[in-house]
């Protein structure tokens, strides 16, 4: 079993050639190889062989995936979802806006649709936070980890500043009409607590699925 493992590592090792993350990505798949192999044991050399390749591909398709992955770089990727946010922000902004200063019925039947269902709005938007974490930590693996954090700061200002802007009356409170409520503001208020922990969890998610 070791000299797969070690053959494995090897023949991966090779495949990367100059790849930046080489190191880690050997550390990881080492964790795996050693996790997978006490569980495939006492299988013969050649089963358990079949079984890695099955479970964690080959050292040439891992070569070329991680290859395509790390040719996304970590400030394109922060960059995309805080433009994602803005765009959410700016949308939701743009609407709030209409439905308030202009008398379109459409609009209007659209409004009312959405403050129907404020809870499945924001399940929605957690799960845009999930899938931030989970795109970067399948991205860059443990070394992401900082930039979920560094992409969460600076994403939350859209949010921050509606908040802020919304509290001291420069966005009038009637526009938010039938939302704010204090069963809305209180669960508004968790939820963005919870946004945090949301995209480390879909990071720690994405890590484990990239191997």
């Amino acid at each position: 079993m070791e000299r797969l493992k070690n053959e494995f590592l090897t023949e991966l090792a090779r495949r990367l050639g100059n790849c930046t993350e080489k190191d880690s990505i050997l550390r990881d798949y080492e964790a795996h190889l050693d996790e997978l192999l006490i569980e495939l044991f006492p299988a013969d050399e050649e089963d358990a062989r079949d079984a890695v390749y099955s479970r964690l591909g080959t050292p040439e398709e891992i070569a070329e995936l991680w290859k395509e992955e790390l040719s996304v770089t970590p400030s394109n990727m922060k960059w995309l979802f805080v433009l994602l946010n803005v765009v959410l922000f700016a949308g939701g902004g743009a609407l709030t806006a209409a439905h308030n200063l202009l008398e379109w019925k459409w609009l209007s039947l659209i409004w009312q649709y959405l403050t129907s269902i404020p809870f499945m709005i924001a399940f929605v938007y957690i799960f845009f936070w999930a899938l931030l974490g989970y795109e970067i930590g399948r991205s860059f693996g443990h070394k992401g980890r900082n930039l979920v954090k560094r992409t969460f700061l600076i994403a939350l200002i859209p949010n921050l500043c509606l908040m802020v802007l919304t509290l001291f009356g420069i966005i009038p409170h009637q526009w938010f009409h039938p939302l704010l409520t204090k069963t809305f503001i209180a669960a508004c208020i968790l939820l963005t607590a919870l946004l945090y922990p949301v995209c480390l969890f879909g990071y720690h998610w994405g890590k484990k699925s990239s191997v």
